[in-house]
């Protein structure tokens, strides 16, 4: 390398560094935010209040997933979804998250209804301190239990009833809220297993029928899974079946 070559290297190595000092500046005199999270005595009551409201509103926060998946159509959607996914044989298509992300999906359209009359009654009204908080949770938990007595059988709701040692109840009004979440929860299982079996039926034929043709064949060491999913395949495309399923789960919550 000649001396010319050398000359024009350090040059341009010294404009390199010129430019990083002066980027590095520039960014050390951008100020950033800081946040700060301590703890204090409380010297009132209404200190000590308040401090108890928002370690009340954190948990909420934390368990506001399983809140949500446990009062919604969330419970039925995904795990009829699920089973139907297994009823063709296909154990890892679609994926598990498109499954879920399906089911979340669903789950915001058959609620919004009662999402809609909560924002009405409970969410807007406090943002504009028209009601207090407590009125406001109290308005919020109507239309959710309105959306649980419409699916949730008698007899989960008696099996609570008789676990609490409550006696029976006169009206819908009357009914905990901590009875009705777990009968509410125990219903939309019982009624997803029992679309699932129906669904599960005629690909249970199918496999029973190629079953019977390989073993007549002679084919024992053939397995008729492999065989078989082909026809659930084309089945379940012929008559349309996420369309029919989608369907049905909706019109379960909408009548």
């Amino acid at each position: 390398m000649g001396s010319g070559s050398l000359k024009r290297f350090f040059k341009l190595l010294c404009v390199f560094c010129t430019l990083i000092l002066t980027t590095v500046q520039s960014y050390a005199a951008i100020s950033f935010p800081t946040i700060n999270v301590g703890m204090s005595g409380a010297n009132t009551p209404q200190e000590f209040t308040q401090g108890v409201q928002v370690l009340i509103l954190l948990t909420i926060l934390t368990l506001a997933p399983s809140i949500i998946i446990m009062t919604t159509a969330f419970v039925r959607i995904v795990i009829v979804l699920t089973l139907t996914r297994q009823a063709i044989g296909t154990t890892s298509l679609p994926p598990t998250q498109v499954i879920i992300g399906l089911a979340l999906i669903l789950t915001f359209f058959v609620m919004s209804p009662t999402f809609s009359k909560i924002n009405e009654t409970a969410y807007q009204p406090y943002i504009k301190n028209q009601i207090t908080q407590q009125a406001a949770i109290t308005n919020a938990i109507k239309p959710l239990r309105v959306f649980m007595f419409k699916q949730t059988h008698d007899k989960e709701l008696e099996l609570f009833r008789n676990l609490a040692k409550l006696p029976k109840f006169k009206n819908p009004d009357s009914v905990p809220t901590y009875v009705l979440i777990p009968a509410f929860v125990l219903s939309e299982l019982k009624t997803a297993f029992k679309i699932g079996f129906i669904i599960f039926l005629p690909f249970l034929v199918i496999d029973i029928v190629v079953s019977s043709i390989l073993v007549s064949m002679g084919m024992l060491f053939l397995p008729p899974t492999t065989i078989a999913m082909p026809f659930k395949l084309v089945m379940f495309v012929m008559v349309d079946g996420w369309y029919l399923i989608t369907k049905s789960l909706i019109e379960g919550f909408v009548t």
